[in-house]
């Protein structure tokens, strides 16, 4: 089976290679020549753990390639998947669907015969009609049907995901296009995956549906956090309560400074304008939002008031730049609103992410001191803030750690450390969701 893929960024670049893995021959068009360029040479544009081997191995086997010819690419193709970008459209907070319909129109020209169109890029109801418009406007003697195939990948599990997944979603009317699908996919039947077949809209849908509900189970276990902490409660116990319930779960019930990254903004304020121009306003997405929006910035004066209500003139080690870890990716991370607080309060900064440091100079203040390590960061630190939970951050050193730094001051924005173990190494420890003094039986 041939297929190809149109955009070689994280979502396009990590289906291309899974698919190319299950054996079928995927051409990945990527009209960026810099990232473009790093791919033909084996490099990664983006961190990811496992994609440069799988990468690697199976364009070696010559199952992938990747070109910025897109007519030779869909030359042929059974089905072709559109990747792209959609970004926030600046000013109203909708999707920005140019590279998607720009996407379809270059296909619909360039294609030879029969095709699925298929959209695996993040896309509101009613944008696969869309397609079908253009493509039929473009190329009224085509053959072709469009489908929705949205993606569920964690960054930084992505491949497992892929691989693995909880389900499959894919979205179509057209009984031709449904069985060339299920042979894309027939590689998960064997591992009994769900693979659910609905119409383009309700597919297009459950992916902004099931992102939103994501969204407001993190921003749910914040407030609890919040909570918990007026009334002497422990958020961890909580969550853990709360999740062994089968009708919630565990997963998502784990407090910190707000959701980022790549997706939840993005599909979360996407909902609410398909939402509100539908004529039916989603009060609880709309909430999450700001909520979400406020937390990130209330962190910013969490270490402001730890550090006594003032950061003037004071040195403040951060670890962790990225939403999340485990990747690259600076997109609405909660670094970008404390870290830009703390410096416009005239605090200097002194940074270290394992990944995300050279993304990081891009979007932070240009004063940012970048460190080699999480022990460099906290060299003659007043403060020391923790905001992305990387493995290394957690089997720091207590007392290396306060050997390191000036001050004594240390906020821990995702419960890393041992209460006990911090405060007996002389820390003024601040964490979140429990009280002072009350200690966690058991974690999520």
């Amino acid at each position: 089976m041939r297929i190809a893929m149109i955009g070689g960024g994280y979502v396009g670049l990590v289906s291309a290679a899974c698919f190319a893995e299950f054996g079928t021959e995927v051409s990945v068009v990527e009209a960026d020549p810099i990232r473009l360029a790093a791919l033909h040479q084996g490099r990664m544009p983006l961190h990811e753990p496992g994609l440069e081997q799988l990468v690697a191995e199976n364009v070696a086997a010559g199952r992938l390639a990747f070109t910025a010819d897109l007519s030779t690419a869909v030359r042929g193709a059974e089905a072709v998947f559109i990747a792209v970008g959609t970004p926030t459209r600046r000013g109203d907070g909708h999707a920005d669907l140019s590279y998607v319909y720009a996407a379809a129109e270059q296909v619909a020209r360039s294609l030879t015969g029969y095709a699925v169109i298929v959209t695996k890029s993040t896309v509101p109801v009613g944008t696969g009609r869309a397609i079908e418009e253009i493509v039929r406007n473009t190329r009224p003697d085509l053959d072709f049907d469009v489908a929705s195939n949205p993606e569920f990948l964690r960054e930084g599990n992505a491949i497992g995901d892929f691989m693995r997944p909880d389900r499959v979603v894919i979205g179509t009317g057209s009984d031709r296009a449904r069985e060339v699908l299920r042979q894309l996919y027939r590689p998960l039947y064997l591992i009994e995956a769900p693979i659910v077949f609905t119409s383009l809209e309700t597919a297009e849908l459950t992916k902004y549906a099931a992102n939103a509900f994501l969204a407001m189970k993190v921003t749910f276990i914040n407030e609890m956090a919040d909570l918990c902490e007026k009334v002497g409660a422990d958020v961890h116990d909580v969550a853990r309560g709360i999740g062994l319930d089968g009708r919630i779960g565990r997963k998502f019930l784990h407090p910190g400074p707000g959701y980022g990254g790549s997706c939840f903004p993005k599909d979360t304020l996407a909902l609410v304008r398909t939402a509100q121009d539908s004529g039916v306003p989603t009060r609880l997405v709309e909430a999450t939002v700001a909520v979400n929006d406020a937390r990130k910035s209330s962190m910013a004066m969490r270490v402001i008031a730890a550090c006594g209500g003032s950061v003037r003139r004071k040195t403040i080690g951060v670890l962790g730049l990225t939403f999340k870890p485990e990747t690259d990716d600076m997109r609405d991370a909660p670094s970008l609103s404390i870290v830009s607080r703390l410096v416009g309060d005239g605090a200097t900064i002194r940074a270290f992410d394992p990944e995300g440091m050279q993304q990081a100079r891009a979007v932070l203040p240009e004063s940012v001191i970048y460190c080699r390590d999480a022990l460099d960061a906290a060299a003659g630190a007043d403060a020391l803030v923790l905001i992305t939970e990387w493995n290394e951050f957690r089997a720091l050193n207590p007392v290396r750690l306060r050997d390191a730094m000036r001050g004594c001051v240390v906020v821990d924005m995702r419960n890393v450390y041992d209460p006990v173990a911090m405060r007996q190494a002389g820390f003024d420890y601040h964490d979140i969701g429990r009280a002072a003094g009350i200690l966690s039986s058991g974690a999520v």
